[in-house]
């Protein structure tokens, strides 16, 4: 982009989007309420040149108390990537990243997509499931057995519009390889993700998820706002 962003990551999981960024250059700020989480993170940061270490400030909270934490208008970019599925009430929390974003900012929200949820008990024979999951917003994490809330786009659109981040783009996470892993044919790697062909299968996935309809059948939908103003 050309210039030193401020960003702000809520949710910090393996901390790789914010050592990524600050490896790039910019400035991020990660809130994460999980101090063990935030504990792992800090020791990753340690191994990292002073540049880098700098650029990174780790606060342990959580992310529907942006307003106790910044000002408004104080990132240019809020990354929300995997957070909202742990929250019932996601609206607060979204109104609250929408208002410490700059005018022209990205809010970029990866969530669960609950307009795909019976496909994948479907196509593992899990009828029971299936039919459980037209009517439910929950699901279970492939990979991790969790209990997981879902969101839809189309409502998702709305309250992006109503807190002043309307929905720029859109794309499918995960078309293909959203299963258990014993699910996904081939040897599993990271993820699930077969490890021979890697590269096949991240252009396959790159391409369906910018793709209709594949993308609407993703398990995960990455959706991008951006701020008025």
């Amino acid at each position: 982009m050309g210039r030193r962003l401020r960003v702000l990551d809520v949710g910090l999981a393996h901390g790789t989007q914010a050592l990524r960024l600050a490896r790039a250059g910019h400035e991020v700020t990660a809130l994460e309420a999980d101090a063990a989480t935030v504990a792992a993170v800090r020791t990753a940061l340690a191994a990292e040149p002073a540049g880098i270490r700098e650029r990174v400030r780790l606060i342990e909270g959580d992310g529907r108390d942006t307003g106790a934490h910044f000002t408004p208008g104080a990132f240019d970019i809020v990354l929300c990537h995997g957070v909202l599925m742990h929250v019932e009430e996601p609206d607060p929390l979204l109104a609250g990243l929408a208002r410490v974003l700059a005018p022209g900012g990205l809010l970029s929200l990866v969530v669960r997509n609950a307009d795909a949820l019976a496909l994948r008990p479907g196509l593992t024979g899990d009828w029971a499931a299936a039919l459980a999951a037209f009517d439910s917003p929950y699901c279970l994490d492939p990979s991790s057995g969790a209990r997981l809330r879902a969101d839809r786009r189309e409502t998702l659109t709305a309250t992006l519009a109503g807190i002043g981040a309307p929905l720029r783009a859109w794309y499918g996470v995960r078309v293909f390889t959203d299963l258990p892993a014993a699910a996904v044919p081939g040897p599993p790697g990271p993820d699930g993700v077969p490890a021979a062909g890697l590269d096949a299968v991240l252009a396959a996935e790159e391409r369906a998820g910018r793709t209709d309809p594949y993308r609407a059948v993703a398990g995960l939908l990455h959706l991008c706002g951006v701020r008025g103003g």
